[in-house]
């Protein structure tokens, strides 16, 4: 196969991955009805400067049932899957990752509480390493969990919005997971207090 028909398929499959991103697709198989020039459109500038490579996953291999729908980060495609306890509904989202392995928590946990429009607090440790930080930022866009927030079992771990956009796809974050906050906003109505977690 030729390098220039290499790059056109894989710009197609990057182009039917990516408007996943955007709510264009619920199932892998609605990729194929969807006019290329109308995924293109889509996708924002930001998602296709920032965004790693991701697919769409069958939740088997990760969690034994949907009991209260389920969410898998994937930290290494930095992207997030959301499928609901009935299967109807399957979501794929760009994220933000923390910076480092030392900051990346892995394992199972859950959704304790939601916040709509959530203040926030640096964690001990982060004013350690950024003492010039302030220690409490209210609700709005200068907060750095966006607009909404979904707060896990493990302590100051939290999978949020964020207003600065550069941040998606990236390894950005000081342990929790960033979403753009129009991806957050439908995330959080979806998922429920309970909902099952799985960071890898």
């Amino acid at each position: 196969m030729s390098d220039d028909m290499n790059n056109k398929m894989n710009r197609r499959l990057f182009l039917r991955s990516s408007a996943a991103t955007m709510g264009v697709l619920a199932s892998p198989a609605l990729a194929q009805s969807t006019g290329e020039a109308q995924i293109e459109e889509e996708i924002s500038s930001e998602t296709r400067r920032n965004i790693s490579s991701f697919r769409s996953l069958e939740w088997q291999p990760y969690f034994a049932n949907l009991s209260g729908g389920a969410i898998l980060v994937d930290t290494t495609s930095r992207a997030l899957h959301y499928w609901s306890a009935d299967e109807t509904i399957y979501k794929l989202y760009p994220t933000s990752v923390p910076m480092t392995d030392e900051l990346t928590r892995r394992g199972r946990t859950k959704i304790v509480q939601k916040v709509d429009g959530p203040s926030w607090r640096p964690t001990p440790s982060m004013l350690k390493r950024n003492p010039e930080w302030p220690a409490y930022i209210a609700p709005g866009p200068e907060n750095p969990l966006g607009t909404h927030a979904l707060y896990l079992s493990w302590t100051y771990y939290r999978i949020h919005g964020t207003h600065d956009t550069r941040k998606i796809g990236r390894r950005s974050s000081n342990g929790c997971i960033g979403l753009y906050n129009r991806h957050i906003q439908e995330l959080f109505a979806l998922a429920t207090v309970g909902t099952q977690v799985l960071l890898i």
